[in-house]
């Protein structure tokens, strides 16, 4: 047997190495693909993704407006953060297109609601920046369509314990959101400014006003990361909510989540099993919960025969109350 040094071996094995390498990289000419025929292909192809993604900018409209109150567009500034809410809210397309079904039923109800309390309609699309119309919870434990905190909603009187929580009541929220909005818009005096203040509050856009002396426009003020975008992200909605073609969003009505009718409830009395209620009426606890959000409990301590509306399906909604 002939004794290869170790050396010696290493250096033939690279070597090797090497020319395998080259030759995989560079075949003969006959067999070599072309590129540009590979080019071509791709280009020619309606199904490739470099022919048929693409990303656009998005003009930003000559005018805009919020609760009557103009953007000033014309300022630089202005002009990048505006176009960066329309960004992403343009190409955020699965969040746009659901809250777009939603809205159709959400607000049916909030519309009337804040010609009731005496709100612009603009205000609507604070709620979907807030919730994006979704009975949810935020990380801070702002909650229900309006995202109060606790401790503002009872300052404003919402009723907020373990087996009720008014912030999940659409009609008392929005009513508490209204009086907050327009004490808001006496302290400020502009709408847009109230809306700056409804996420940073009162004495936040207050100190940073008397901070920076600028007392008239929100546009003017220097403020959090979170509260400089809010606005404009209200306005993002708004403008793709009114357009939403424009936009690139395609639907029919079909496709939206239609209102469910329902008929008030009134109870002033404890009600120690909902599940047993619930089935009085000819649903299950679950539609009881989808209509009712703010009832938090499997039962209603009602001591003090408080009068609370419980909303019911109208009959045939569902499979379940024929």
């Amino acid at each position: 047997m002939i004794r290869i040094p170790k050396l010696l071996l290493i250096v033939l094995l690279i070597a090797a190495s090497g020319f395998l390498i080259n030759a995989v990289q560079n075949p003969d000419d006959n067999e070599k693909p072309s590129t540009s025929d590979n080019s071509s292909n791709i280009a020619d192809d309606p199904k490739s993704f470099e022919n048929d993604y693409r990303v656009f900018a998005i003009p930003l409209p000559e005018t805009m407006d919020f609760a009557g109150e103009p953007v000033p567009l014309s300022d630089p500034d202005i002009r990048q953060r505006m176009d960066r809410e329309l960004l992403v809210n343009t190409y955020w397309q699965s969040n746009g297109l659901l809250v777009m079904k939603r809205a159709r039923s959400y607000f049916a109800l909030i519309e009337p609601l804040l010609v009731k309390y005496g709100l612009p309609d603009d205000f609507k699309y604070l709620a979907v920046a807030e919730s994006a119309l979704e009975n949810n919870r935020s990380p801070a434990g702002a909650a229900g369509i309006w995202h109060f905190l606790k401790g503002t909603g009872r300052e404003y009187g919402l009723e907020i314990n373990d087996y009720v929580d008014e912030r999940y009541n659409l009609e008392k929220a929005t009513q508490v959101a209204a009086e907050y909005l327009k004490k808001s818009k006496e302290r400020f005096g502009s709408w847009t400014l109230a809306a700056a203040a409804y996420n940073a509050g009162n004495a936040g856009v207050s100190k940073q006003q008397k901070r920076q002396e600028e007392f008239e426009s929100y546009y003017d003020l220097l403020l959090n990361p979170e509260t400089s975008r809010y606005v404009f992200r209200i306005l993002a909605f708004k403008e793709i909510m009114s357009n939403p073609a424009k936009y690139g969003f395609t639907f029919t009505e079909a496709d939206l989540y239609a209102p469910i009718p329902t008929i008030d409830v009134m109870v002033d009395y404890p009600i120690t099993d909902l599940v047993a209620f619930a089935k009085e009426h000819k649903i299950n606890y679950k539609i009881l919960k989808i209509h009712n959000p703010w009832l938090r409990e499997t039962y209603l301590k009602n001591a003090s025969g408080k009068q609370y509306i419980i909303k019911i399906p109208k009959k045939g909604t569902y499979s379940t109350n024929k």
